[in-house]
């Protein structure tokens, strides 16, 4: 599965044709405000942008961190908004070949990756959640979104990403079970933060974590 026409359809709406590719959808560490002393932009141009950018995630898992947080900004945008917009489009056109592929394949066990920032966000110190899900030869859910808590600690941005995910997993499996498709084993979700994983394996919260334990309920309406 590839976009590659209407990544060209795209980039004629905006008239970056002739546009030099990059490497790389965003610089590394990138941080917007809302609260930018750049100039406004326009928000109905902006959000053209943003909503073309969010269609062409269905393939893309690459770029859904910087088109999610792109997005934060649509009320207002200010100039340096646009230019991360306009830095995406110029990495999705040397790209324009990347897609998701899928073969047929004996494995078709569901696995979990997760991660997150902390603290990522300058206006109101949230951090964002990512995952995705393997089944079989490739990708098949994958998101990014701001926590709708402030997290604490590091380990605690980890533990309600992975929260997030073990939400989501639920779900699939319940689809899956629906399609015939059930998963006999238990979904194997992968996370980078030891304190985090220790946190999940203990049914039971002490003291010391029980905020998290009760800030957590926010996640079941989100």
């Amino acid at each position: 599965m590839l976009q590659e026409r209407y990544v060209n359809e795209v980039l004629g709406r905006f008239n970056m044709q002739e546009c030099k590719a990059t490497i790389t959808p965003t610089v590394m560490g990138l941080k917007l405000s809302k609260e930018d002393n750049n100039k406004d932009f326009d928000p109905s141009l902006y959000k053209r942008i943003v909503g073309s950018l969010m269609y062409l995630t269905a393939t893309r898992p690459d770029i859904m961190f910087v088109v999610s947080l792109i997005s934060r900004f649509m009320e207002r945008p200010k100039e340096a908004h646009w230019q991360i917009a306009k830095r995406i489009l110029r990495y999705v056109k040397g790209t324009k070949m990347f897609g998701m592929l899928y073969t047929v394949s004996e494995c078709s066990d569901l696995i979990g990756y997760t991660d997150s920032d902390w603290a990522g966000s300058v206006d109101d110190r949230k951090s964002t959640s990512g995952y995705v899900f393997h089944m079989g030869s490739g990708a098949i859910s994958w998101a990014s979104k701001k926590q709708p808590i402030v997290a604490l600690s590091i380990a605690e941005a980890e533990y309600v990403a992975a929260t997030t995910a073990a939400c989501q997993v639920v779900w699939m499996r319940r689809m899956l079970t629906s399609l015939g498709q059930e998963q006999a084993k238990a979904t194997m979700i992968f996370c980078d933060n030891s304190s985090a994983i220790t946190l999940s394996k203990n049914s039971v919260f002490h003291k010391r974590t029980k905020h998290i334990d009760k800030r957590l309920i926010t996640l079941a309406n989100w």
